[in-house]
């Protein structure tokens, strides 16, 4: 049985936002200072990613890994009440995960998915999108560079 009241439980979940998180927001500040330019809310696109590098076609999603259920990752747990409730929801959450996923890939996007624990550790998390996004932004630049050329 859940120790809040109903109304207490209502405002506590009310307060979970669903952008701009503290982890959403580091994941930002890393691709800014590598130099990376993004969109939020990129509306050209089935599904919401939270973070889109349009240039380079990178949909990156910050997932929390309590709510998206990181596995291995101590913070993904499921809670000791109303567990057939939630277990429903992660599934789900999973499901749309990779829906949305294979939609993105099968439009020719590429994903990464960072979770909230990766956050933690600016070094590591800076050194990841590095790996990641490093070939892709060469690759954008002499695209561009042969486009110019044919101009010339």
């Amino acid at each position: 049985m859940d120790r809040l009241s109903k109304p207490q439980r209502s405002w506590i979940m009310a307060q979970i936002k669903s952008c701009n998180t503290r982890p959403e927001i580091i994941v930002r500040s890393a691709l800014h200072r590598l130099g990376f330019r993004f969109r939020l809310n990129y509306k050209k696109l089935p599904c919401k990613p939270d973070i889109v590098l349009p240039r380079l076609k990178v949909a990156i999603f910050v997932h929390g890994c309590f709510w998206h259920q990181h596995s291995g990752c101590k913070i993904s747990h499921v809670p000791k009440s109303q567990t057939h409730f939630w277990q429903k929801k992660f599934l789900r959450n999973i499901a749309r995960d990779n829906k949305n996923e294979q939609l993105l890939l099968s439009l020719g996007w590429r994903v990464i998915t960072i979770w909230e624990c990766q956050t933690r550790d600016l070094n590591h998390l800076t050194a990841l999108l590095s790996y990641e996004l490093a070939g892709k932004k060469m690759a954008s630049l002499r695209e561009e560079a042969t486009e110019y050329d044919s101009f010339s």
